[in-house]
């Protein structure tokens, strides 16, 4: 049977997107709201776009063919002739909960007669293939090939005002405010910027925030079709384009268009008379998701990923995984991680111990926390708090032995080893079972280590005396920085420095570096040995994987590619190295640096002692710097061991997803990735797998990656992300959170992924966040700066570990500083210059 080539718009739907495009489906499901009123219209379906370009010679604009004119015509005579028309784009992948397309492609308002109609057709359907739309779908994911056009013909309304509603607040992402955006006229003065709209907020049924606008301008319709830019009269030119009663009219309107699509909407809106006409809603598609809790009552979310160095979107598999290993309840939203801290904000005496924790580590989160509690979001309770992470005070009474760092890493390498040795009898459902009763718990079990907690607590409390008492004593600022320059034991480091060594191995074989420059698959190991020295180069790659490789860019998503599973990630680091360093460079870095810590520490304790009470400050200092360089290294050891732990898990259950592939359960190996725990462990069980669902995932997927997760999440949706309250920076500086001292000069080389990696000596590290798979490049650059970021995350760690100048949590640090643009980081006084151009 023939598609039609027109269909009324109160026959379209949600599941007739395919046929009539996104908007049409969507103007379709309005119809279908009580007391929601549209214009009359139908849509021009997809198939008669396809026929258009069937007919069409290549490279030549489309034509309407005699057929589909012939279906609008009647169309058109159904509705009226010679009414007025509005003639407006419904591409099939536009109005969508994960892209609205909104401005991509073309509306035409106030066409009059059946060729006009038939014309604008044409420049409809040639809107699909403009260079702005193109590239949209490409920054979108969206194949050119799955795209068609619809278009929609609406009678056509002249409003005395006209305007967008969204139904949650579209800046702040808050879903309890409703913002309504209103002017005289067509709203295409509003959506082309003629004018600027008066502006409502309403929460609650209640107008709480209202700007009315000087309207000079508006556009209106010409009697004989097209619109024109009028003068507003100047008595009405301050009115307000809607009455109180009208503002919140629209609103209830719009409450309920959101209850029946289920999400909030973005509405274009049009007042005829007292009557408001909706002439589109499509989702607004740039809201972060709330995290589904139960309950009613205001909930404030913090943010994992800024925590862990890792904001991008994870996959179901990624995130079910790291829920069933990690010490506190975690939320899911947007394909990242939050965990409630209200109960923490809510306690009067945890309050103020909690954000002393957060304030040591984000500023900027502290301040977002801030920001909530001082608008009584969070009501005061007396309930108790279950016990939590070390929230600061004096240092812990753990004894200063590094006997107790070498006993907890050999107790996590033996619990590593019995893993590895019971998992292997494991497979089908009783894999999935020794990892929820068994394995997961020993591997919580193991991060909750009093007493690797309290090592790790002994290092952190060190640090943060050392800088509070030298500060006050001797207006020495983060002197804990250099004093724990090449700290022992810190396993991320050392990694980093081992990369250099494995450079030593491939230097004096010119046949190795050239075959490593021309040939970056994951198979390189294999040809190696065939080249003078490859043997060599081989076994040191090899056995730096076999120390490292399960680490990789977003380690803490199971789901990433590990080093070992695509080594080849690791040769742009390698030949950077062999580029860059001289022979023996690692232990030559490791050795200046304990070099410069000792001095420091002499230098120090020796003004200490000249203050008053000198001999017993200076007692407590070398006490206290002692206690930080025992324990500073052991910081990065249980994310090593969490990791190394998942890739034991992660070879176990990709066997598992082979075996599914080889049943033709799965159609590839990586269909697992978007399925949870659960639902894998189904999967084997029963031999069957819902497509449509991971169809359904992949999509989420890609819609989830084009978001930013904010630092804070209040349960109304609200997304905060702090700011700086500092005045001591420099005009034009970038603020940001100083975590490793120094003051650097350089060029910067921005860095969004670590294959593109190409420094050279005196760089600066420029990126959006690092996690310990990063530390390799930190042994080649002169400094760093990243958009997030705490004193306490890998990145700070290792930066002060190596002696590099840096800042983090720079806001916007990738966007506003141009590669290659020479600029100086104030690692000590936190903030960054960008050096005039030579």
């Amino acid at each position: 049977m023939n598609e039609p080539y027109t269909m009324d718009l109160g026959e379209a739907g949600r599941a007739h997107a395919a046929a009539a495009g996104g908007k049409a489906a969507n103007l379709g499901e309005l119809a279908r709201i009580d007391g929601v009123g549209g214009p009359a219209g139908f849509c021009v379906t997809t198939a008669a776009f396809r026929r258009a370009v069937a007919q069409a010679p290549a490279g030549a604009e489309l034509a309407v063919p005699d057929d589909v004119a012939a279906a609008v015509t009647d169309a058109l005579s159904r509705l009226g002739a010679t009414d007025a028309y509005a003639v407006r784009s419904s591409a099939t992948a536009e109005d969508l909960p994960t892209a609205s397309f909104a401005g991509q492609h073309d509306t035409y308002l106030n066409v009059v007669g059946t060729a006009e109609v038939l014309r604008h057709l044409r420049r409809c359907w040639a809107s699909l293939f403009t260079e702005r739309a193109v590239a949209y779908r490409r920054q979108h994911g969206i194949d050119d090939r799955t795209v068609s056009m619809a278009v929609v013909v609406q009678r056509m309304v002249f409003p005395e005002a006209s305007g967008v509603l969204f139904t949650a607040d579209p800046v702040t992402g808050n879903r309890r405010v409703a913002t309504v955006d209103a002017s005289f006229g067509l709203g295409e003065a509003l959506v082309s910027g003629l004018v600027n709209p008066d502006v409502y907020a309403v929460r609650d049924g209640a107008i709480v925030a209202r700007t009315v606008a000087a309207k000079q301008r508006a556009v209106r319709p010409l009697p004989g079709g097209g619109t024109r830019e009028e003068p507003v009269e100047r008595h009405r030119q301050t009115q307000p384009a809607l009455t109180d009663a009208q503002v919140l009219r629209l609103v209830e309107l719009g409450r309920r268009i959101e209850a029946h699509f289920g999400s909030p909407q973005d509405i274009e809106w049009c007042l005829a008379g007292d009557d408001f006409q909706i002439v589109q809603s499509r989702p607004i598609t740039t809201l972060f998701p709330v995290p589904a809790a139960p309950g009613r009552e205001n909930r404030v979310y913090l943010s994992v990923g800024h925590q862990q160095m890792m904001t991008d979107a994870m996959r179901p598999l990624g995130i079910s995984l790291w829920q069933l290993t990690a010490m506190a309840p975690m939320l899911e939203a947007g394909g990242r991680l939050f965990v409630d801290a209200t109960g923490r904000l809510a306690a009067p005496g945890a309050r103020a111990a909690f954000l002393t924790m957060i304030g040591r580590s984000d500023p900027l989160t502290r301040d977002a926390l801030e920001t909530i509690l001082a608008r009584g979001f969070v009501p005061e309770t007396a309930d108790p708090v279950p016990a939590g992470p070390h929230t600061g005070g004096p240092p812990d009474p753990i004894e200063t032995d590094p006997a107790v760092v070498a006993g907890l890493i050999a107790r996590s390498e033996a619990a590593h080893a019995a893993l590895r040795q019971a998992i292997r009898a494991k497979t089908g459902p009783a894999l999935f079972d020794y990892l929820r009763e068994e394995a997961f718990p020993e591997h919580k079990r193991l991060l909750g280590d009093p007493l690797s907690i309290r090592a790790i607590m002994a290092g952190m409390d060190a640090a943060w005396w050392l800088n509070d008492r030298l500060r006050e004593w001797l207006g020495e600022r983060n002197a804990a920085d250099t004093l724990t320059l090449s700290a022992p034991g810190n396993i991320t480091s050392e990694m980093g420095l081992a990369l250099l060594d494995v450079a030593d191995a491939v230097r004096p074989h010119p046949e190795v570096v050239a075959y490593l420059r021309e040939h970056a698959g994951d198979d390189f190991l294999d040809r190696l040995p065939e080249l003078p020295g490859g043997a060599e180069a081989r076994r040191a790659v090899e056995a730096y994987l076999d120390r490292y490789g399960m680490r990789c860019v977003g380690e803490i998503d199971i789901t990433r590619p590990r080093w070992s599973e695509e080594p080849a990630t690791l040769v742009p680091l390698i030949l950077d190295n062999v580029r860059n360093f001289a022979p023996g460079a690692a232990r030559q870095r490791f050795a200046r640096g304990r070099q410069t810590a000792q001095a420091k520490a002499r230098e120090v304790l020796a003004r200490v002692r000249a203050l008053p009470d000198g001999e017993r400050k200076a007692g407590e200092t070398e006490r206290m710097i002692d206690r930080v360089r025992t324990f500073a290294g052991y910081r990065e050891y249980p994310k090593y061991a969490v990791i190394a732990r998942y890739l034991v898990y992660k070879r176990a259950l990709m066997a598992e997803a082979d075996s599914l592939v080889r049943d033709g359960v799965l159609a590839a190996r990586d269909d697992v990735f978007f399925l949870t725990f659960g639902e894998f462990h189904d999967a084997v069980r029963t031999r069957h797998v819902d497509g449509a669902l991971i169809r359904r995932r992949r999509e989420d997927f890609r819609a989830y990656r084009a978001l930013t997760p904010p630092r804070v999440l209040t349960s109304e949706g609200e997304a905060l992300n702090g700011a700086y309250r500092r005045d001591d920076v420099p005009p034009g500086a970038l603020t940001g959170l100083p975590v490793s001292a120094g003051t650097v000069e350089g060029r910067a080389r921005v860095i969004l992924d670590l294959s593109d990696a190409d420094l050279a000596p005196g760089d600066i590290l420029v990126t959006a966040h690092t996690d310990p798979s990063w530390t390799p490049l930190f042994v080649a650059v002169a400094g760093l700066v990243t958009e997030i970021g705490g004193l306490m995350t890998h990145g700070a760690v290792i930066a002060r570990e190596y002696g590099l100048p840096a800042v983090v949590s720079v806001t916007g640090a990738t966007r506003l500083i141009p590669d290659g643009r020479r600029i100086r980081v104030h690692g000590t006084d936190g903030y960054v210059e960008l050096l005039p151009e030579p």
